[in-house]
């Protein structure tokens, strides 16, 4: 007995050190972010350098405007959800309701392989096939506009189709285990109701499952919003309004294209926008959270 308790509190030691470590690491990252993205605020300016629409750090007369860069990641993230999350949800269904196991076994094998790929591999493929691709259509669609400045493909529109292939390992595995995880009593109820598979799927299965599925959400806004490489191959790295034929860039791209020669206060500005997009993160999760959390409490009532 005592060999048995001594096991069970050294367990439990363990495992709490491990929880303190994570809260740690959240807390000294916050701390750390803050320590070094306010500055900048208050030498700029909080208004002017959000709301600002002009970037020019190594001008004669810098500015500091990251307002379009803010919404370039917005537009970018929910562009990408709206299309990644359905076709997610769609392929998560298929895999744990209407495939076999034959077949559902070869399209999650699949999906395995597409989150195992590194997002270099994205944005090289975009770059040299969906831009090019983008660029006719661009062509086409501006054809006879001399006020159009011409992106070789290199756009908003580009960086969202990237992105939404991106997220869909993520929310079609957490779908799947979410959908496989509602009880099969549920199914069966439903059916002996007199509800098709389909109504079955979409009324009662789906319902049961949200709140797992709000955390492939969730999940899949995190990789969307911290991808860096894939976008910057494939958005044209400028700072513009996000309209889907513009070159633009994300908060993520900013910092990796401009933090490795960045200097004063050009440096702490760039720390700034690290705050901007790691604030944009934690409310982001704790919204889609709460909203999960309230979705479990639905589905057990």
């Amino acid at each position: 007995m005592k060999k048995k308790a001594f096991i069970e509190k050294t367990a439990k030691t363990i495992f709490l050190i491990c929880a303190a470590v994570a809260i740690f690491a959240v807390c000294a990252i916050t701390l750390y972010m803050v320590i070094k993205g306010a500055p900048a605020l208050k030498e700029v300016g909080g208004i002017d350098l959000l709301f600002g629409k002009t970037w020019k750090p190594t001008a004669s007369n810098p500015s500091y405007g990251i307002w379009y860069i803010i919404l370039s990641s917005i537009v970018g993230t929910f562009a990408a959800i709206l299309i990644g999350v359905p076709i997610g949800l769609m392929t998560a269904v298929f895999i744990s309701e209407m495939a076999g196991k034959k077949i559902g076994n070869i399209v999650r094998s699949a999906v395995e392989l597409l989150a195992a790929i590194p997002s270099v591999i994205y944005g090289l493929i975009g770059m040299m096939v969906l831009n090019p691709l983008m660029f006719k259509i661009e062509k086409i669609i501006y054809a006879g506009d001399s006020t159009h400045q011409y992106t070789g493909g290199s756009n908003m529109l580009s960086a969202i189709i990237v992105l939404a292939i991106m997220i869909l390992p993520t929310v079609i595995s957490v779908s799947t285990s979410s959908l496989k995880a509602v009880s099969d009593n549920i199914r069966a109820a439903s059916l002996a109701l007199g509800a098709t598979k389909e109504q079955t799927i979409f009324k009662t299965v789906i319902p049961a499952a949200k709140s797992g599925i709000l955390t492939g959400v969730v999940l899949g806004i995190g990789r969307a919003l911290g991808e860096a490489m894939a976008i910057n191959m494939v958005a044209g790295g400028a700072v513009n309004i996000p309209l889907p034929f513009n070159s633009v860039r994300t908060l993520t791209t900013q910092i990796v294209s401009e933090m490795g020669y960045a200097s004063g206060l050009h440096r702490k500005v760039l720390f700034t926008v690290g705050l901007v997009l790691y604030v944009f993160i934690m409310v982001v999760n704790f919204v889609l959270l709460k909203a999960r959390k309230v979705g479990a409490k639905d589905g057990n009532s």
